[in-house]
């Protein structure tokens, strides 16, 4: 995979290494000189001094050959224009941008492009910690019409008396796996039985989250 990375800051540096890590090619469009400098001496990558939302920046980087384009800098209106001059001027599939002031959030997501906002995830993370207790969110998928959800078994909790099969999941529910243990992932079929302290994965839809929780903690469906 080749990623185009504008903002060659703490953000942009970590995204870049980790994908580095994983084996993609990543080149950073970054507009301060001594970032550049700091970049290519501590780095394996290709690094372009120049302005994002300059499309002659964006040609040297070979954006037109991006699967992915990732936004990093602290100006939202800079990373607005450098992923939408990746996607309308060069069809870049994918434009991912974090967002600094959430009330842009709408704004990126309008214009299909995927808006990080950190101060959002972390206001979710606190609400959701607050009010749905054992049921924790990973993501959220197809427009907020599918979660990926977290439901952790107490160690405490009795044995389980059905297997999945016999439980009476609610519709438009699924579950992906189950971690059990330190070491141990469980790919869930019909004969599995949850048991104390596992943390099961599953997609469900947003109205039906409860119904899930209490299907998989009390072994029927709420």
């Amino acid at each position: 995979m080749y990623v185009v990375i504008a903002g060659g800051g703490k953000v942009g540096r970590y995204i870049a290494v980790d994908l580095i890590a994983d084996g993609h090619d990543v080149t950073i469009i970054e507009a301060i000189e001594d970032r550049c400098e700091a970049l290519l001496r501590d780095h394996d990558l290709l690094v372009i001094h120049g302005d994002a939302c300059d499309v002659r920046y964006l040609e040297q980087a070979r954006v037109e050959r991006a699967d992915v384009f990732v936004a990093t800098t602290h100006d939202d209106d800079v990373n607005f224009v450098a992923c939408q001059l990746a996607r309308t001027s060069f069809s870049v599939p994918r434009a991912v941008s974090r967002v600094n002031s959430p009330r842009n959030e709408e704004l990126f997501t309008r214009m299909h492009i995927e808006a990080v906002a950190t101060t959002t995830l972390i206001s979710r993370l606190i609400r959701e910690e607050l009010t749905v207790g054992e049921l924790v969110h990973l993501s959220t998928l197809r427009g907020g019409k599918v979660n990926l959800v977290e439901v952790d078994i107490p160690h405490d909790a009795p044995p389980a008396t059905q297997t999945l099969a016999q439980m009476s999941m609610p519709q438009e529910s699924v579950i992906v796996c189950v971690f059990r243990g330190a070491d141990e992932t469980v790919i869930p079929h019909g004969a599995v039985t949850l048991e104390p302290g596992d943390q099961v994965i599953a997609l469900t839809t947003p109205e039906l989250e409860e119904d899930l929780r209490m299907a998989v903690l009390e072994g029927r469906s709420a």
